[in-house]
């Protein structure tokens, strides 16, 4: 009997002649392992009154299957039937039988070989035994038995691969490099590639193309293809193209097929082998910038570029295509080292392991919270002695509400503090038992229960959550104590998706009474901490969900401000620790830390009214060496204003919180602004940048001035394309909103609307600073008169 332990890789479901087999690559310490589990049998269940019926229609379609009582009830304390099978087109032909016919079944949704997996608690890495052969020097092993193991490190071979291609998707290229691999596959004749790093395979045709390629897979044999947007789209064409050309691309190990699903998702197997995205990894580690697209990410985090940077991207590939291929080579090759270098500086391979070993997801499927929530969940339900609900069994259709945002009391402040509860919603669950199996049982029994909201009690002794958050703080604690970001990272990310699913009607789980015991929770929570701070003698100016800003005496210095920070945070944790015990009988996980000292701070007015905003503020922040500015909300922060509302805001706030500031010594900076605008000194940085949220044929009554440019370009330029989700750079000239690239093209003089950028970028950040002050933009002569 062969023991070892690895990652998994791939996972697959089959039907065969004696039964169901599972089968899943795991990459061990010493090399990839294939893993067959045979004669598995598959299971959803039904409710017990509905057994008889079910039986029926089984037997009158002639489906194997059988019914047996199992210890399991549902959340309306109904016992259930497990309904088994041992062929998956019994088991998916029986789900649907049943449920077109009124019978309710449960957790028919839950993948089979996922099933497998969350009830043995195996979360990315697995022992496994069984009896070992071998195989074109791969190792297979069979009547394999598979538990959790905790963890195990192993290095990925890991390849970036990139296509390029037309409009219709028919193949012009294919880049690989990484593991060793440094290499793009061309259609055309035969060149000289000179004086170049990597290798060019010239290929006859596409069909040519895509065997080249399962060779150089094959032959290099990555554990990891990363890319970008690499599933969705380089995959997705790969297998399009292939189906078309009738071929089977087996880029797998032990020459496995890839296979493409459709879905809520793209789901794409390669035996042996896993895809990993770059954008969805960026996301799911919660990076954020104004476009994920890879020209605009590597900008930011490596400072390169891509070889191809003009608008019309697709037009210049097919130019280079047709008659530059080298370059198109070239180009095709730096998208993929542009990716390989994001995944190492970013350490992203790093993350979708730690994720998957949280959470039990595959390291290539991404976004997920749904999915990984219910495989944290459900096995320990079923231990519990009950199956999940299906979606909406809660019967009730009223909204939970948000988090709580105090009115804020807008100014100009020379201290303030922010005091931040630290992971309030998951410390709100773990305190007040907020759980969905502790819903059930609380309702059953609500005097040995915590009271919530709308009418929900949740049990003091069974439920799982509480258990789980206090696991997964701990890990988190771990983590920092021993220099781990990339697991704390996660940890923060995992336990702050758990709110999101129990509010998100998408899943099994949700009930809003639930959400609503945590929101609402969240609301006396804060205002009863303002209560609190507020009695002590200091004023609250601001909160939101789990922060609250409190104004300080301008007399204190820095380290006061702090000192009376820590002693308020000591106060009100101390304050819930007795209130909680005292009205609830249970113990407080509530802890509010001092976070922040802002000084100054400024907190400005709604746009055109006196009543203080939300989520938007401006504060100095004292580093290591040097003062900085935190934009919070506002324009120098967002995507969709120009680089001249940036400058134009930092210019005005580094004024504003110098320690010599005077209302007088704004109206020089804004006057000098708007000259040297005039000017032409700001040409450069007057470009809006904004996506393009739907596809060009669907805006028809609202046409926003980005798609306004689009469509007046391509009136005189019909070859020029783009596509939902990208970024279209425009300007304001008198003619309108043009697309920036042809107006630098243009030789026309005076091309910009100048006072469109007076109005609309420097007007609106100059006013939200100085009405608060009781001085307007306009009351400079100067000024006024460049606005006339």
């Amino acid at each position: 009997m062969y023991l070892d332990s690895g990652f998994i890789l791939s996972k697959e479901t089959y039907d065969t002649a004696t039964g169901i087999n599972f089968i899943i690559w795991l990459l061990t310490p010493t090399g990839p392992l294939k893993v067959v589990t045979q004669s598995e049998t598959l299971l959803f269940f039904i409710k017990a009154v509905d057994q008889n019926r079910a039986q029926a229609l089984l037997n009158h379609q002639q489906v194997d299957g059988r019914l047996e009582q199992v210890e399991l009830k549902n959340f309306q304390q109904q016992q259930m039937i497990g309904c088994y099978f041992t062929a998956l087109k019994c088991y998916y032909r029986a789900a649907k039988l049943l449920k077109d016919n009124g019978v309710t079944v449960y957790e028919d949704d839950i993948r089979p070989i996922d099933r497998f997996l969350m009830e043995r608690f195996i979360k990315g890495v697995a022992w496994v035994r069984g009896e070992l052969s071998y195989s074109n020097n791969q190792r297979t092993l069979i009547n394999a038995q598979l538990k959790a193991h905790p963890l195990t490190t192993v290095n990925f071979k890991s390849v970036s691969l990139d296509i390029e291609c037309d409009g219709e998707g028919v193949l012009f290229s294919i880049g690989l490099v990484g593991n060793g691999l440094d290499h793009v596959l061309m259609i055309g004749e035969p060149q000289a590639n000179k004086g170049s790093f990597f290798s060019i395979t010239w290929c006859v045709d596409e069909i040519d193309l895509l065997i080249q390629l399962q060779y150089l897979i094959q032959n290099n044999d990555p554990d990891v293809i990363i890319g970008w947007n690499v599933i969705e789209f380089d995959f997705t064409v790969l297998y399009n193209r292939a189906e078309a050309l009738g071929i089977v691309l087996r880029l797998g190990r032990q020459n496995g097929k890839m296979q493409l699903r459709k879905g809520h998702f793209t789901r794409l197997t390669i035996p042996g082998r896993v895809v990993i995205d770059g954008i969805d990894t960026l996301k799911n580690a919660t990076y954020r910038y104004d476009s994920f697209s890879l020209m605009n990410v590597a900008a930011k985090e490596l400072g390169e570029q891509k070889t191809i940077t003009s608008d019309n991207r697709l037009s210049e590939i097919i130019r280079q295509f047709n008659e530059d291929k080298l370059s198109l080579a070239n180009y095709n090759r730096q998208d993929c080292l542009l990716v390989l270098r994001l995944f190492e500086k970013l350490n992203l391979l790093d993350f979708t392991v730690v994720r998957s070993q949280l959470t039990g997801l595959e390291l290539e499927r991404m976004g997920g919270s749904v999915a990984a929530f219910t495989n944290l969940y459900l096995p320990l339900l079923h231990r519990s002695g009950y199956v999940a609900p299906n979606t909406g069994d809660h019967g009730l259709s009223f909204e939970s509400p948000g988090g709580f945002v105090m009115e804020s009391i807008p100014g100009l402040y020379k201290n303030v503090i922010v005091l931040d509860f630290k992971s309030l919603y998951p410390s709100i669950m773990q305190t007040f038992c907020i759980d969905p199996l502790g819903l059930i049982r609380g309702l059953e029994e609500p005097d040995n229960a915590i009271a919530g909201f709308k009418d929900a009690f949740f049990s003091r002794t069974e439920h799982h959550l509480p258990n789980l958050i206090k696991k997964l703080a701990s890990s988190r604690q771990h983590a920092k104590n021993t220099a781990q970001p990339m697991l704390s990272q996660a940890i923060k990310i995992i336990m702050n998706s758990l709110y999101g699913v129990l509010g998100s009607k998408g899943c099994r789980f949700y009930d809003p009474r639930l959400s609503s015991s945590i929101t609402l929770r969240g609301h006396e929570i804060m205002q009863t901490s303002r209560l609190w701070i507020e009695e002590l003698g200091y004023t609250v100016i601001y909160g939101d969900t789990d922060s609250t800003f409190v104004s300080l005496p301008d007399e204190l210095d820095s380290d006061n401000c702090k000192e009376i920070g820590k002693q308020l945070a000591n106060t009100i944790n101390e304050k819930w620790q007795q209130t909680i015990k005292q009205r609830f009988a249970t113990q407080s996980y509530l802890e509010i830390e001092f976070e922040t000292l802002y000084s100054p701070f400024f907190m400005p007015t709604i746009r055109g009214k006196t009543t203080g905003s939300k989520k938007r503020y401006v504060g100095q922040v004292q580093g290591d060496d040097k003062k900085e500015l935190i934009f919070k909300g506002m324009e120098t922060v967002r995507s969709d204003w120009t680089e001249l509302a940036h400058e134009f805001q930092t210019e005005l706030f580094e004024t504003l919180f110098s320690d010599s500031f005077t209302v007088e010594m704004l109206t020089p900076i804004i006057e000098s602004y708007i000259t040297r605008l005039y000017a032409g000194e700001f040409d450069d940085k007057l470009v809006y940048r904004k996506k393009l949220g739907q596809h060009l044929a669907d805006y028809q009554k609202n046409i926003p001035p980005q798609v306004q440019a689009v469509k007046k370009y391509q009136a005189t330029h019909p070859e020029f394309v783009i596509k939902k989700g990208q970024i279209v750079e425009y300007v304001y000239t008198h003619v309108g909103a043009e697309l920036y690239a042809n107006v630098q093209q243009s030789q026309t003089s005076q091309k910009y609307d100048y006072a469109i950028y007076v109005e609309k970028q420097l007007k609106p950040i100059a006013q939200m600073i100085l009405l608060p002050l009781n001085k307007d933009f306009n009351s400079s002569n100067k000024a006024q008169l460049q606005l006339l």
